[in-house]
């Protein structure tokens, strides 16, 4: 229990600044948590998954806000090496989960195709579905800053439209769910920090095609980006900062087109231009 407590004081002291201040941060700027909420919060046993549980909890401890908070983690099939080093970390860090099982891996090997697409979007289902099961009304990812700009600059390059990860949003499928990103504000870079301070080791992608081929290795297009981000930053080390504070700084007038839904009408600028 004294180690679990070290961890926890590192979120509040040492890492206040960096982890802790821009998770509550998120929480109040765009209003991730209200009143009666009961979150379900989504554990992979990757590092990310795992400092948002942590900071649920201690945010649970003194929030003002009353709130609900359960933790889950589905298990789609990991290798008995991964589900222990899972286990080791619930422990370690005393989070209570409840796990349940899916053969999604097993279901992605036979379907062909993307793999990682497919695997997202049915992890996803699931914890929508097991989150509702338990009453709640919202689920809580480990989404970071990083996830964030990244997503942008892939959506430019290989979809041809400028779009992120938005720090909140309903769910088309699941009735009155909606889906939360309290680390919206929190570099991956401190996350590992805080991982080594406290020498944790968490699961990668612990998925059996990233893990048994190194094909994927070269096709990661998060990979690419964020290798050309890091780059960048050798020259602007602000580039990331600069990315991410220009989602909440989106010139209109100097768009040329645009869309208000997904697959909504285009709009041009020819419209108004008269």
């Amino acid at each position: 229990m004294e180690r679990v407590k070290e961890i926890e004081r590192s979120i509040i002291k040492k890492y206040r600044k960096s982890i802790w201040n821009p998770f509550c941060g998120a929480l109040n700027e765009y209003q991730l948590i209200k009143p009666g909420d009961k979150i379900a919060v989504c554990i992979s046993g990757g590092k990310d998954s795992m400092i948002l549980a942590k900071c649920m909890q201690e945010l649970h401890r003194h929030s003002n806000i009353p709130f609900e908070a359960v933790y889950i983690c589905m298990d789609p099939g990991y290798r008995q090496d991964n589900r222990n080093l899972l286990m080791e970390n619930i422990k370690t860090l005393d989070i209570p989960v409840e796990i349940f099982q899916s053969d999604i891996f097993e279901i992605v090997d036979g379907a062909g195709g993307s793999p990682c697409y497919l695997c997202a979007r049915m992890r996803r289902g699931a914890l929508y579905s097991k989150a509702q099961s338990l009453g709640c009304n919202k689920i809580a990812l480990g989404h970071h800053f990083d996830d964030v700009i990244e997503t942008v600059l892939m959506s430019m390059m290989y979809s041809s439209e400028i779009k992120t990860m938005l720090p909140k949003l309903k769910s088309s499928n699941f009735e009155n769910m909606e889906l939360i990103r309290p680390l919206y504000k929190v570099k991956e870079k401190d996350i590992i920090s805080w991982a080594k301070h406290n020498e944790l080791r968490f699961l990668q992608c612990a998925c059996r095609f990233t893990e048994d081929s190194d094909i994927f290795e070269g096709l990661s297009k998060r990979k690419e980006i964020k290798k050309l981000i890091a780059d960048i930053k050798k020259t602007n080390p602000v580039a990331d900062d600069n990315i991410f504070r220009s989602l909440h700084n989106v010139n209109l007038s100097q768009i040329v087109g645009y869309r208000e839904a997904d697959k909504g009408e285009l709009h041009s600028f020819l419209e108004k231009y008269d």
